[in-house]
């Protein structure tokens, strides 16, 4: 099993450029679901979960073809709506597939999701939203088994703001019978990149980006061409690991209007930021100032980051409060940056941290996605060498990002098991 082992302590300094956005690629790859016509994309990022995701579509019956320069995916015919067990247990977002499936072809069966394990993050939101646009849904043996003749415009309240449920029942609506209403709707970028997508290829979509989302089913949708947003969450992950190592790194092909909640914190915690066309510079600090930190959906500080702002807050001057509000699990890296010298402790659905002056490698493990990302950012920071093992967490959402810290003057390197 492949290990990252680092040697810290060297600021980071220069330029780097962010990747096509994960957690934009997925569903707008599964959108692909929606039309008969060639759908091309371009910017999707080189990661085990867009691997995953193409893998689903191609056991589907999709043809796809890459070059250097995209992906083209046609579903010609659907030869199966199943998506199984073996495939989407690998991936949280694999559910994306039954909102459009149940669209398209009018059935769906899709094995109950995997992924991370960073909280419940319960499918019922999806379900419920189905069963009011009159489908017949049920779980059976481990999977959502869905049909309905032609889905039913409606209006669909979502309890709990949820990014993947927008995005499902908003790609299941386009090709609805009448309209559909989604209200507190998720507002995050990456829903409006698919929605922008979605209307690229025909559907009328009005309101992503607010919390009232109204689609108008049309009777089927075109083939398009998209190009994947720039991943805000590496830009973040990037942004601090500049700050944490008091570096002065220019982040590249991002939008700094994604990002102004954790620049503020940045800033607070003494950081200078300058915001440029498409990038933002940001120099360190040797110790931040503490802050208090609270999770919540866009445009709040987002849970993909509080890892990674939990290792930095570790050196603060001071105590920090981390409230995470969103995932009911993400404190797993907690242990693991004890082992490198952080002074924290957990209390329910709160992190405190008494700041300290240094952090000393050690040998880690990662736990998830984002607490790898911590991890790494820990170590670049540290004294002595850090290695980080069960790193295919890693390599599901960041694109080369040994490679990447490594041309910012970082002693990182990818050993194979």
């Amino acid at each position: 099993m492949d290990k990252i082992v680092i040697r810290g302590g060297r600021p980071l300094k220069g330029e780097v450029v962010v990747s096509g956005a994960k957690n934009a690629a997925l569903p707008v790859l599964i959108s692909a679901l929606l039309t008969d016509r060639e759908c091309r994309y371009l910017n999707v990022p080189q990661l085990v979960d867009t691997q995953t995701t193409l893998g689903l579509l191609t056991e589907m019956g999709s043809t796809i073809v890459a070059d250097k320069e995209g992906i083209a995916i046609q579903i010609a015919e659907l030869s199966s709506p199943v998506a199984p067990y073996d495939l989407v247990r690998r991936m949280r977002a694999s559910i994306l597939v039954l909102g459009p499936l149940v669209a398209r072809v009018g059935r769906a069966k899709v094995s109950l999701p995997g992924g991370c394990a960073i909280g419940a993050r319960p499918v019922n939101l999806h379900i419920n939203a189905l069963r009011k646009m009159g489908a017949q849904v049920d779980i059976e043996d481990g999977y959502i088994v869905a049909s309905a003749k032609r889905l039913q415009g409606a209006k669909i309240y979502f309890d709990t703001v949820t990014v993947t449920g927008t995005e499902n029942i908003m790609m299941a609506a386009t090709l609805a019978q009448g309209t559909t209403e989604l209200q507190n709707a998720a507002r995050e970028p990456e829903v409006v990149s698919l929605a922008e997508t979605l209307i690229a290829m025909g559907a009328k979509i009005q309101g992503a980006g607010t919390s009232t989302i109204v689609v108008e089913g049309v009777g089927r949708l075109e083939g398009t061409t998209a190009t994947i947003m720039s991943d805000r969450i590496e830009a973040g992950t990037l942004m601090i690991a500049a700050a944490i190592t008091n570096g002065d790194v220019v982040v590249k092909n991002c939008n700094p209007e994604h990002l102004l909640s954790l620049s503020e914190l940045l800033q607070q915690a003494g950081c200078v930021l300058e915001k440029m066309d498409n990038a933002i510079r940001v120099q360190g600090v040797t110790r931040p100032e503490a802050l208090d930190i609270v999770t919540s959906p866009y445009p709040g500080f987002a849970t993909d980051l509080q890892a990674q702002m939990m290792a930095f807050m570790s050196l603060a001057k001071g105590t920090t409060l981390i409230a995470e509000t969103v995932f009911e699990n993400r404190f797993m890296h907690v242990g693991e940056l004890c082992r490198m010298g952080a002074n924290i402790k957990i209390d329910g659905h709160t992190a405190k941290i008494v700041g300290v002056k240094s952090l000393q490698g050690a040998p880690v493990m990662a736990t998830d996605l984002r607490a790898s990302a911590s991890l790494v950012l820990a170590g670049l920071r540290a004294t002595g060498k850090t290695e980080i093992s069960r790193i295919y967490h890693l390599d599901r959402g960041y694109e080369a990002m040994e490679k990447k810290f490594a041309l910012l003057g970082a002693d990182i390197r990818r050993v194979k098991g």
